[in-house]
């Protein structure tokens, strides 16, 4: 798009300059020609023109006349047009310019924020920063005014370039990933010790569960011994008749008191 943009503009320059030549003919020549004829060096032009029926009497010259005054009358606007293409292209070197030195001073700070300068005096810090513009393969092109407002541009934020230094974003950065590494496993920890507590929360309720189904059990079976015991007591205090003169002896047994 920007290819595209920037040939649209040279084909435009192009034309309007184009333009403003054949104009600029047209014009001579017209005011040429009307002069010539007015001397009679050149007939006039000739047109058979008129008004409803009646025709119009020298309506050549007076064509020509007029063609010649419009012609001189857009000739007129050519300074204006001269000066706002003037002021147009001025606006597109200033741009360029300002993009170049935007590249220039990208890569002067980048340089000072890997500390390669080591210059700690003004004008010798802008001659540093000069020197490495000039050898950079990608600025060789560019204009010396352009480099050296770079290189001043790059001395003034020295303070900010070693403030933010690689080497001072690398440890920040490195820190950040640590901590990062420690909440990460931090998270793991917990999702485990969540994972166990909910198995120990399991676990406990399966083993209240079958304590619960054992004193039930327990209970049943006391409540069925109750109701056992009394027959065998009675069973127990009848006499047997088995024919020896020995009286057989009764053993009364009382009820067991349930297990506390």
């Amino acid at each position: 798009m920007a290819a595209l943009h920037s040939i649209t503009l040279q084909f435009q320059n192009a034309f309007l300059r184009l333009t403003f030549f054949l104009i600029c003919l047209a014009a001579l020549s017209a005011v040429s020609a009307t002069l010539l004829s007015a001397f009679g060096v050149l007939p006039w032009l000739s047109m058979q023109a008129g008004f409803g029926e009646a025709p119009a009497k020298d309506a050549g010259m007076f064509i020509q006349i007029g063609l010649t005054t419009l012609i001189l009358m857009l000739a007129f606007y050519l300074p204006a047009n001269a000066r706002m293409m003037a002021l147009e292209n001025n606006h597109r070197k200033f741009a360029l310019n300002m993009h170049d030195i935007a590249d220039a001073y990208q890569m002067a700070h980048a340089a000072d924020r890997g500390e390669l300068f080591m210059m700690s005096s003004e004008f010798d810090a802008v001659k540093e920063r000069m020197g490495f513009l000039r050898q950079h393969p990608d600025l060789q092109s560019l204009e010396p005014e352009i480099l050296e407002l770079a290189a001043q541009m790059s001395q003034i934020s020295q303070e900010l370039a070693r403030t933010y230094g690689d080497a001072q974003v690398e440890r920040a950065r490195m820190f950040l990933q640590q901590r990062q590494e420690e909440i990460e496993l931090f998270q793991q920890r917990l999702e485990e010790a969540q994972v166990i507590q909910n198995e120990l929360r399991q676990w406990t309720r399966d083993v209240e569960m079958e304590e619960t189904i054992a004193r039930s059990q327990l209970t049943r079976l006391r409540d069925e011994l109750f109701e056992l015991l009394p027959e065998l007591s009675t069973q127990l205090q009848t006499p047997r008749n088995n024919g020896s003169s020995k009286a057989s002896s009764v053993v009364a047994m009382s009820p067991l008191r349930p297990a506390e």
